[in-house]
């Protein structure tokens, strides 16, 4: 006799595969709407619902208008009669004025008769934005020898300190070089082929060779900026990877990573080279911090959570990228976070605005922002529950209900920022730089890159200009007494 067939654990393990198979589906569905989204849709993430045209009004109402009854109506009828008016002509605002800085190089162009007997009544001046492509020049140094009376030897001027001893480059030559590279995202290969476009061949190991001589130069000035970064108390922390030539791995690069630590009340960066993404880079480098550090959730910063003195606080821009990822999936809900999220930016936004102090921020925040969050960390726990784990928004809602607390921790402290993203603004050169040069020469060569990207991130952070910084950093630096160092830090810089 046949075994009886178990009809209710078959129908069990059927059910169990097809949610098994639902979950693939709904998974390779979420995949193919962002890769989509990649491709051909919007990159902003700034949201906002076409049939609620009141999620920003942040409680704010108009007094309403008082109502009527209607008792009689009465046709009015009247004739338009257009009355000429002199229409005044509109004023142009004219040509833009060129910045008086520029260069002029003035061209005289005399009537084309005899002005003898003339008076010379004004000047008509027409300005022309003109270029010139860069000029490759020689700076020639001649020391006269003087013999001294009574054959007692020979004088001659000492020549002045060079950026790189035994070099033919300048500092102006060297300072756009690394502009160019680092700034402007040209590879040095590029740059080669323009100066021999100039008529100046110049082998591509010289142009290396000069920009790590450059880097060793300014080594001490990097460290000094480090030493800044690192003693503020409030830091945002990222990290970005870079492709890195190992000699121990034939036909294929390592992926490095830097470290990217931002005092953005300060104004300045630093780019530290790590081999991996291992936790032990952030602790090895913020040992002895003390204060809140602002990271995106990675769970390489965790440890800090325990470390007394410093408070781990997350970014707002990540959580609300994880919903807007989602409205594919549920609309309904991942909108309503959205426009809770938007709400909480619209606040930031007015307080900037308003430039308000830390104290009078912090005060807007308990007002506004608190009651906000509040109300959005209970629906996420409500929602949590009526969701699948594994769909788009189960894991958006998970992503944030995980962090919430220190996703709102912001509303503590007036000078905290809501998200991370002035460390991922300083984080973008490097993106661009990735796409032109590719990958790093060694992990040496890495290392002199987030030198310079820190160097030059600070420039920009301070709206100084790079290449005139640094040409009078290379002039001085050699004579510069180390215990002064720091003066000639962007932020401190005095041409």
């Amino acid at each position: 006799m046949s075994a009886e067939i178990d009809y209710k654990s078959l129908y069990e393990q059927k059910s169990q595969a097809y949610e098994s198979l639902q979950l693939t589906v709904i998974g390779l569905q979420q995949q193919l709407a962002q890769l989509q989204k990649m491709i051909f849709g919007s990159r902003h993430e700034r949201f906002v619902a076409n049939d609620n045209p009141s999620q920003l009004s942040l409680n704010i109402t108009a007094e309403p208008v008082a109502a009527c009854d209607v008792i009689n109506t009465q046709r009015i009828s009247y004739t338009r009669t257009k009355v000429a008016v002199e229409e005044k002509p509109l004023q142009h605002p004219g040509r833009m004025k060129l910045p008086e800085h520029l260069r002029r190089e003035i061209i005289l162009i005399e009537p084309g008769v005899d002005t003898t007997g003339y008076k010379k009544i004004d000047d008509e001046i027409t300005e022309v934005l003109d270029y010139a492509p860069g000029e490759l020049y020689v700076k020639q140094y001649r020391r006269p020898k003087y013999a001294a009376p009574g054959n007692e030897g020979v004088v001659i001027g000492s020549l002045p300190s060079r950026p790189l001893e035994k070099s033919m480059a300048g500092e102006g030559l060297l300072a756009q070089i690394i502009i160019d590279k680092y700034v402007d995202h040209l590879p040095l290969y590029r740059q080669m082929q323009r100066f021999e476009r100039a008529g100046v061949k110049l082998a591509y190991s010289t142009l290396t060779d000069w920009v790590s001589g450059t880097c060793n130069l300014i080594a001490p000035l990097f460290e000094a900026l480090k030493a800044e970064v690192l003693q503020s108390n409030y830091l945002h922390a990222d990290e970005t990877p870079i492709k890195v030539m190992d000699k121990d791995k034939k036909g294929e690069t390592h992926r490095g990573y830097y470290w990217v630590y931002q005092n953005s009340l300060d104004k300045l960066v630093l780019f530290d080279y790590r081999e991996g993404r291992g936790r032990e880079g952030p602790e090895q480098i913020l040992q002895g911090f003390q204060g809140y550090l602002q990271t995106d959730g990675y769970a390489g910063y965790d440890a800090f959570a325990a470390q007394q003195g410093v408070t781990l606080i997350h970014c707002m821009a990540h959580a609300r990228r994880k919903f807007n990822d989602a409205l594919t999936n549920d609309k309904q809900r991942a909108s309503h976070a959205l426009q809770e999220i938007q709400k909480l930016y619209t606040i930031e936004r007015i307080c900037r605005e308003q430039q308000l102090s830390y104290a009078e921020i912090k005060k807007v925040r308990q007002l506004k922002s608190l009651r906000i969050l509040q109300d959005l960390g209970l629906w996420l726990q409500q929602q949590y529950v009526q969701v699948l784990p594994k769909s788009a928004i189960g894991e958006a809602i998970a992503y944030s209900l995980k962090r919430w607390g220190r996703l709102s921790a912001y509303v503590n402290d007036g000078r905290l920022h809501i998200d991370n993203n002035p460390v991922e603004n300083s984080i973008r050169p490097v993106a661009l730089g990735r796409k032109n040069y590719l990958f790093a020469g060694s992990h040496e060569a890495a290392k002199r890159s987030g030198m310079l990207y820190s160097l030059l991130g600070t420039c920009k952070m301070h709206g100084i200009e790079p290449h005139s910084w640094l040409k009078d950093v290379l002039q001085r630096i050699a004579d510069h007494p180390i215990n002064q160092i720091q003066g000639l830090l962007p932020h401190r810089y005095k041409k």
